[in-house]
């Protein structure tokens, strides 16, 4: 088969899992039932064992593939001399709880638009990441596929063929004729059902419907209103409806670099980029999504003292569970060779301070923008600062969750400060009981602390940590959380000195990993979040032209239909985990400060 490219993808969902689908009609990754399970069609990490869903004309075509404007439901189209077809891609959305919902279908609509194509068609799940056989049994217009642990029924309006482990199907289709797949998880109490035209034609009209309804809630009036809201839906798509987590990406191991093994499972909830994401959606006026999240921390996440790694984890499971130990699937090549695939994660148990800011500063906000905290919150959210006050001071493995040794980091610090300073804002606003002389005396130590050893005489530089002269590209939070004047002469050395040291082509490295050793081998691409968090630094600085230039030549690095992995290589490509939640939250940030100074 080969490997796409990994930005040759577009995204579809159902608030529970979602699937990639590539320029070439294939689907190349799916979990089902949920974003976290094994994957059915894993060929992305290995095209010969890893399973897929090919859906193409069976001849030489040019495609382009786009969205149904202000939806998720995608469009692959294919161009021929002999004419021109559509593959509509869509997952309906089903009310909580419901049957519909356990289905998960999925349904692939085949459109001929003029003149006449021939289509091919191979169905080829591999269940459990490709290491689990299945058997299949095709009936009229169906087909069951059945493993061990989990079966799923393809239903078609074509006639289908099978050699016993694949599903095959070849027809032709005329000008205005149409044809119909649906792939449906095959459970107790999930009755097979047929997708006729018809009902393929109520589908997707409604999941239109849902799509452009949750949309019109956006309060974004700004110049990149299609990047946003593109960033938006994204970020919706990342989210599990029975929950209300949201996952850092829907994906795990596609590389940081081809070949590397800086290759990382993101299928989980991390307080940090959750909470981040709660901004963004607050900013555009997505207030239910934000509850949604709270509640996921009231009802899943149980705060207590006796933890290595504080009262939270850096991490939880979308159903809040807590475990997901770390392992290497050897019988899958990696994309494109690029070895181990990993699923669970490791670095759940790490300590990673930072957490805490982001937290209290999402939940700042919502008591802001959203609904009031409520008592019981409020006394949660106290046993957090308490808890920072007296282990701010602790080194831990940072937010690029390096495995090369805990130390002393300044962005931590730095949100350890947000996160205290947060909280004291509430208190106060609110007129809520809290030690406001010990939060204050932990606050101002942070910051002299950080003032102090946080700071490069030699770089006239904030750096990465204390008592050092590497540089780091998360400091450029430190005016987007008010933590320094975004024109103190400190801050604009530090942006001069970023600049120089990590910036390629207005792209933004995270840091350097020959000057900072992280425990991992290989290179990386620059970091979007971090490219977003300069334009923001330079447009807070007054260097507003600057922060265009910068902001529209990050948007020039988005895919064909405006997706963002976690980096961008050398060459330009979309690498690491894709799409990224981090990355699509900071530009929805960056564009509405650009707005802002732009005026």
């Amino acid at each position: 088969m080969g490997y796409l490219p990994i930005g040759e993808h577009g995204l579809i969902g159902d608030l529970r899992t979602v699937a990639l689908v590539g320029t070439d009609g294939t689907i190349d990754w799916y979990c089902c039932p949920r974003f976290d399970a094994p994957s059915v069609f894993g060929s992305i990490l290995d095209d010969e064992q890893g399973g897929a869903w090919e859906l193409a004309a069976d001849l030489p075509v040019r495609t382009k593939q786009f969205y149904v404007p202000d939806t998720n439901v995608l469009v692959t189209r294919f161009f021929a001399d002999e004419g021109v077809a559509e593959v509509q891609d869509f997952m309906p959305i089903a009310e909580d709880d419901s049957l519909e919902a356990d289905r998960h279908r999925l349904i692939r609509r085949v459109l001929c638009v003029r003149g006449e194509l021939p289509f091919r068609v191979l169905v080829a799940p591999r269940f459990c990441y490709g290491a689990q056989p299945h058997t299949v049994h095709v009936g009229d217009g169906h087909a069951t596929f059945t493993s061990a642990d989990f079966a799923l029924t393809l239903t078609s309006t074509v006639p289908l063929e099978s050699d016993g482990r694949d599903v095959r199907s070849f027809f032709t289709l005329g000008e205005g004729e149409q044809a119909v797949f649906a792939l449906d998880r095959a459970a107790e109490g999930i009755v097979p059902r047929s997708c006729a035209l018809a009902e393929a034609e109520q589908a997707y009209g409604d999941t239109v419907r849902y799509w452009r309804r949750w949309l019109s809630a956006s309060r974004y009036r700004g110049r990149w209103r299609e990047m946003v809201h593109r960033s938006a839906l994204t970020l919706k798509l990342l989210t599990y409806a029975p929950t209300g987590g949201i996952v850092a990406a829907p994906t795990t191991s596609l590389p940081e670099q081809i070949g590397g093994g800086r290759n990382w499972d993101y299928r989980y909830v991390w307080v940090r980029d959750a909470a981040f994401c709660v901004y963004a959606l607050l900013r555009l006026g997505f207030t239910e999504e934000a509850e949604a999240f709270m509640s996921f921390l009231s009802e899943h996440v149980t705060l207590g003292r006796s933890q290595p790694s504080g009262p939270l984890q850096i991490m939880y499971g979308i159903d809040g569970r807590t475990e997901f130990p770390e392992q290497e699937l050897t019988h899958l090549e990696g994309y494109r060779g690029s070895a181990p695939v990993r699923v669970g994660n490791a670095a759940a148990g790490q300590l990673q301070l930072d957490i805490y800011g982001a937290l209290i500063d999402s939940i700042y906000l919502y008591n802001k923008w959203g609904k009031p905290i409520s008592s019981e919150r409020w006394d949660e959210l106290c046993v957090l600062v308490e808890w920072v006050c007296d282990n701010w001071d602790q080194p831990d493995e940072g937010i690029w969750e390096t495995r090369g040794g805990r130390k002393k980091f300044v962005y931590s610090r730095l949100m350890c400060w947000v996160a205290v300073e947060r909280a004291m804002r509430v208190a106060i606003q609110r007129g809520l009981p809290a030690d406001l002389a010990r939060w204050r005396e932990a606050r101002d130590a942070i910051y002299r602390e950080i003032m102090r050893h946080g700071w490069s005489p030699r770089l006239q530089a904030f750096i990465q940590h204390f008592d050092d002269d590497v540089l780091d590209a998360s400091v450029l939070m430190m005016p987007l959380a008010k933590f320094v004047s975004p024109t103190d002469p400190k801050w604009l050395t530090t942006l001069d000195a970023l600049a120089e040291g990590l910036v390629s082509d207005t792209l933004v490295y995270r840091y350097d990993p020959k000057l900072s050793p992280d425990g991992m081998q290989g290179e990386e691409g620059t970091f979007s979040i971090c490219t977003f968090w300069y334009v923001e630094a330079l447009a807070r600085a007054g260097r507003v032209e600057e922060a265009r230039r910068v902001f529209d030549n990050i948007l020039s690095y988005a895919n064909h239909v405006g997706l963002y992995a976690e980096e961008i290589g050398r060459s330009g490509e979309q690498i690491g985990n894709f799409p990224q939640a981090f990355t699509h939250l900071a530009l929805i940030s960056a564009a509405f400060n650009l707005d802002h100074a732009l005026g």
